[in-house]
Parts: structure tokens; C-alpha cells; sequence
């Protein structure tokens, strides 16, 4: 009889050791290795013994044909555009977001919309509750949708050889085990293998599928980090679960950009597609209030205007408050450094809040003019016109710098009804100003912007 096999896994990052160390090397975790046996002496798993249905023999590099990738349309534009254009035959996506945010939902939603066979496999539902959740959704199911309430790997391959079907949505892959190795689900071997056997299963039977991920408190996907590595697409839904808007960000692709962006609103009868971002990055407010201003980013393809919002007041303990939401809080020091040593405004003992309207995080550089004007117009108590935008990256020096793909701002500015936009004048070289009906005002400093808003 074969001897078990036992190792120990970092619960935290997956790192393997034969023996059990007090800290990880690779993540540098305390008291995170456990003991786990990943082999038992008999195996009878769905692949054992089965011959692969696909055989590959090295090619010489020249006489690889590249064909245009087949993708299947979701009928969802957000979805499509996350994924580069739909769902790639054979691919293995891996989805992940906060308890209750929406990640079954979105999954249950597609299952029923698509004109094909769906195999939903449920870990943690039963199929009573899908069936409950699919009434309240939608009226009439067009494709056939199959609901299979199992966690063993072993009897879903067994359903799945029986029904054949186009697109296989498991959720979730944590709630999974394999009789390959002896442990409890969800630990770093079992997701491990899991995921190894669906990856396998999706390339041999060109089957795309669809993993449902947990993520831990820090926020990372829960398992080991190589999972993200041998999954094809990683996705994160995000969103406040108080709040009714969802972002479906890409942060891995082999099969497009990974800088898309997705935005759903949650309803009661599902997620709805949000086809126009600025209805909610831009509030509506009545009256002019200070320190609100209008930036115009680019998330992949997509520029959005979205409204920046500032309060400055006096510092009532002695130290001054930074706080910032969506946006990056090193940056803002910096943007206040700039402020105070080019602009000579005194903000050393002000208390200063920064928040992206709409829940949305912004890493693009050219909102840092729109967050300079909107902090200047909270401590000066002078409004701006809520038909100007900005799309300018500040310098050290207090220079503006031109931003990418700053055409596609300024139509997206003009198509919303806004008048004017403040950019670097760095950046007309190659810009046809004239073709644009709203009013665009260049500039090379910072101190010329504030002087031309507020005099």
C-alpha cells in the first residue's frame, strides 16, 4: 500500500514546504502553514486514466496560422466589453467580490439570457433558492439553463459528460473538493486542484467556464495566488452592498485590455446595465456650492466625467486632517504641496476631505487640475460653473501636463452639454479645435487656471 503524502501550504499566499516553518518566505506571514495530504493511494478521478482529447506536438513558429479569436456575445454590453469583446471558447474566468455584491446574480443572469446550454453548478444554493432567485428576475427563460446543487469535482464532470454543455458557471470554487486530495474545502490544495481539474476540462472540451471566487477581509481572492495565474480573466466586482451601483473591473486578460471598467445598478429584478457612467459619477445638485468640480478620466476605452467634491476648513485639534476617498492619498499631499509652494495658498493648517462621487476609485493623473480647483474653491468659498471640466496632469513645478487620448475627453465633454474645458496647451499639438463646439482653454500653468476662474 502507497505511503500518504502530507505537506504544508501557507494559508495565506499557497507557498509549499515539506516541513512546517513559522513564517512564510514568499509573503512573509506568520503562523499561516498548515498540514495537508495531497495524495491518497488509490485515485479514481474523472481524468485518471482518461485519454486527453486534445494532443499537441511542437510546431515550428512560422507555420502557426493566427486566426481571429471566436467569442460567444453575452448580450451584456459591459460584460462584453470587460471581457474584450465576449467569451473566448475554452476560457476560464474567474470572477470575485464581497459577500453579497452581486456575483451570483450576474452569474444567474447570463445563465438565463444566453441562447445556449448553461450549466450552473451551485456549491452553496440549493436549487429550490436559484429556482426563487430566476422567478424574480425574469418572466421567460429563453436558453436552457441546467441547475446542479454539487460539490464533488468527480460527480460534476460525471453530470457534465451527460449534458454537454456550452458555458459551465460554478460558483463557487472554495465550495468545491476533489477526491485527489484529503482536505477540507476550500483550503490552498483543494482550490488548487479544483481549479486545476476545470481548467483542464474547459481546454479539452473547448467548454468556457466561469469560477465564482470569495475574497478574504484584506481583499485579495481567497485560495492560493496562483489560482489567479491559471485562470485566463480575473475579475473583481466591487461596489458599497448599501449603495446600489456595481463595478465589474478587469485585473487580468489574455484576451483583451486589463483596464476595462463595467458599472451595473442593482435592482430587484436583477442588475441593469449602465450604459451612461456620468448619471452617476455626476450628482445633481441645486444651486452652485463650492469645491465641486468636474474631471473627465478614461477607464480603458471609456472616458468618464466624473464630479470631484472638497471641503477645507480650519484644523480644530492642531493637526491638519488628509483624508481621501477613491484617490490616491500620497497624491494628494503631493497636489497640496504644489497648492502651497507654487500657488502660495496657505493650506498647512487646514483640515482637507476629498471624495470621487459615485464610489468610484480614479487612478488617472488628469484629474489632478479638477482636484486642485475643487480644493482652491472650498477654501476661497467661490463656486465653479458646473458646466466647466478640467483634464490636466500637475507637475511639480505647478506646470500642466498633457494627458492621453485627450480627443475622446472632450467629445465625451461635449456630448454631456458641458461648455468649457481647462487642459494644458501641451496638448493641442495635433488637436483640431476647431471641430468641437465647446470652448477649450489652454494653459501651461497653474496659477493662469486659478486666475482665470476666480479672477
Amino acid at each position: 500500500m502507497a505511503k500518504t503524502k502530507s505537506s504544508f501550504f501557507c494559508q495565506n499566499c499557497g507557498y509549499e514546504s515539506a516541513k512546517w516553518v513559522g513564517k512564510c518566505p514568499t509573503c512573509n506571514e506568520w503562523n499561516s502553514f498548515v498540514e495537508e495530504v495531497v495524495q491518497k493511494p488509490t485515485k479514481n478521478d474523472w481524468q485518471t486514466g482518461s485519454p486527453s482529447k486534445k494532443t499537441s506536438v511542437p510546431k515550428p513558429i512560422q507555420e502557426i496560422t493566427s486566426e481571429r479569436i471566436q467569442r460567444i456575445d453575452t448580450h451584456d454590453t459591459e460584460l462584453n466589453r470587460v471581457l474584450g469583446g465576449g467569451i473566448v471558447y475554452g476560457s476560464v474566468i474567474l470572477i470575485a467580490g464581497e459577500p453579497g455584491i452581486g456575483k451570483s446574480t450576474l452569474m444567474l443572469q447570463i445563465g438565463l439570457s444566453l441562447n445556449c446550454k448553461i450549466l450552473y453548478v451551485s456549491g452553496e444554493e440549493s436549487e429550490q433558492q436559484i429556482k426563487m432567485r430566476a422567478d424574480r428576475m425574469t418572466d421567460s427563460i429563453t436558453g436552457e439553463c441546467f441547475i446542479l446543487s454539487e460539490t464533488a469535482t468527480k460527480s460534476i464532470f460525471k453530470q457534465a459528460e451527460q449534458v454537454k454543455p456550452d458555458l459551465m458557471i460554478v460558483d463557487s470554487i472554495q465550495t468545491l473538493h476533489s477526491d485527489q486530495v484529503e482536505s477540507s474545502s476550500g483550503s490552498v490544495s483543494q482550490v488548487r486542484q479544483c481549479a486545476a481539474e476545470l481548467i483542464r476540462y474547459a481546454k479539452e472540451t473547448d467548454t468556457p467556464v466561469f469560477l465564482v471566487g470569495h475574497i478574504t477581509k484584506d481583499g485579495a481572492i481567497a485560495g492560493p495566488k496562483v489560482l489567479e495565474h491559471m485562470v485566463d480573466t480575473v475579475l473583481q466586482f466591487e461596489g458599497d452592498r448599501h449603495l446600489t451601483y456595481r463595478i465589474l473591473r478587469t485585473t487580468k486578460n489574455r484576451f483583451g485590455s486589463t483596464s476595462e471598467l463595467g458599472i451595473y445598478e442593482m435592482l430587484a429584478t436583477g442588475l441593469r446595465q449602465v450604459s451612461n457612467p456620468s448619471e452617476i459619477l455626476i450628482s445633481q445638485k441645486e444651486g452652485d456650492i463650492s469645491g465641486v468640480t468636474i474631471g473627465a478620466t478614461v477607464e480603458g476605452n471609456r472616458p468618464l466625467m466624473i464630479e470631484i467634491q472638497s471641503l477645507v476648513s480650519n484644523a480644530a485639534y492642531g493637526t491638519p486632517q488628509r483624508s481621501s476617498t477613491g484617490f490616491d492619498g500620497k497624491r494628494l499631499n503631493m497636489l497640496l504641496a504644489v497648492l502651497e509652494k507654487r500657488c502660495g495658498f496657505r493650506l498647512g493648517l487646514q483640515d482637507v476631505f476629498l471624495n470621487m462621487a459615485g464610489g468610484i476609485k480614479v487612478e488617472d493623473p488628469a484629474i489632478d487640475l479638477a482636484v486642485c480647483c475643487s480644493i482652491i474653491s472650498s477654501l476661497e468659498e467661490i463656486s465653479i460653473s458646473d458646466k466647466a471640466c478640467f483634464a490636466a496632469e500637475v507637475g511639480l513645478g505647478g506646470e500642466l501636463r498633457t494627458v492621453n487620448r485627450l480627443d475622446n475627453r472632450i467629445a465625451e465633454a461635449e456630448k454631456l452639454g458641458f461648455e468649457s474645458i481647462y487642459i494644458s496647451k501641451y496638448g493641442l499639438k495635433g488637436l483640431d479645435v476647431n471641430k468641437y463646439k465647446l470652448k477649450i482653454h489652454p494653459f501651461s500653468k497653474i496659477n493662469e487656471v486659478f486666475t482665470d476662474l476666480f479672477g
